[in-house]
């Protein structure tokens, strides 16, 4: 293989995952600013957040055909066949991010005044950790780092001790007040909306692990917390 077609096939696989990070940069903005709007009940804020869906779709659409096109031309192997795949799994994921950051942004402009700052703010609790959860893993992809995948990967049972909290805190809010019921639902979707992000990043840094090591993370060796 010459040289110019070597540096042609590296500057498509450099394009390839710049478009995945400006993903997933995307999407990180789409969780801060969705939590960022219910919190200050900013509902032009929530409506911004709503209309970057779109593009999140469209660049998953954008780097699909760039997948099918190296594959079909290059017909990659060992560690540049796993930096694709990789790429086309880690896509999907973000996409889904992008769905479930959209549907905070709905549930916010539907609530109503039962909902009071206390139930804003359990939100913006699990949130946190839950973007940096999303931040933590684009950067081992970034880096094509296994260990910091593997961080990631180990993180997860903690967001699921926050959706358990955030779920009893939101159940003693309703029983104070069942005026609170219909906006209590939105609140309670929400927080299972959080807790599926960082599903979708555990699952980013499993193939993160994949793409850098040629091998998977096991299930097996991490317990599961039990959810409410």
């Amino acid at each position: 293989m010459s040289d110019h077609i070597v540096s042609a096939y590296s500057e498509e696989l450099e394009r390839l995952s710049a478009e995945i990070l400006k993903m997933g940069g995307i999407v990180e903005t789409m969780i801060t600013d969705a939590c960022r709007a219910l919190v200050s009940n900013d509902l032009e804020l929530a409506k911004e957040v709503v209309l970057r869906d779109p593009l999140v779709d469209a660049i998953e659409a954008d780097a699909e055909r760039q997948i099918v096109s190296l594959i079909a031309r290059r017909q990659p192997m060992g560690h540049d066949l796993r930096m694709i795949l990789s790429a086309m799994k880690i896509s999907s994921e973000l996409e889904r991010i992008g769905d479930l950051s959209k549907n905070i942004a709905k549930r916010t402009q539907r609530l109503d005044d039962n909902v009071n700052v206390e139930m804003r703010n359990a939100i913006l609790r699990m949130a946190q950790p839950v973007s940096h959860q999303l931040k933590d893993v684009l950067n081992a992809y970034a880096t094509g780092s296994a260990e910091k995948a593997r961080i990631v990967w180990g993180a997860d049972d903690d967001i699921d001790l926050h959706y358990n909290a955030v779920f009893r805190e939101m159940l003693t809010h309703l029983l104070e007040d069942p005026r609170r019921i219909t906006a209590g639902a939105h609140m309670l979707f929400m927080a299972k909306n959080l807790e599926r992000i960082g599903d979708h990043c555990t699952n980013i840094a499993e193939f993160v692990y994949y793409q850098a090591v040629g091998d998977y993370l096991s299930e097996l060796e991490r317990p599961k917390q039990n959810q409410v």
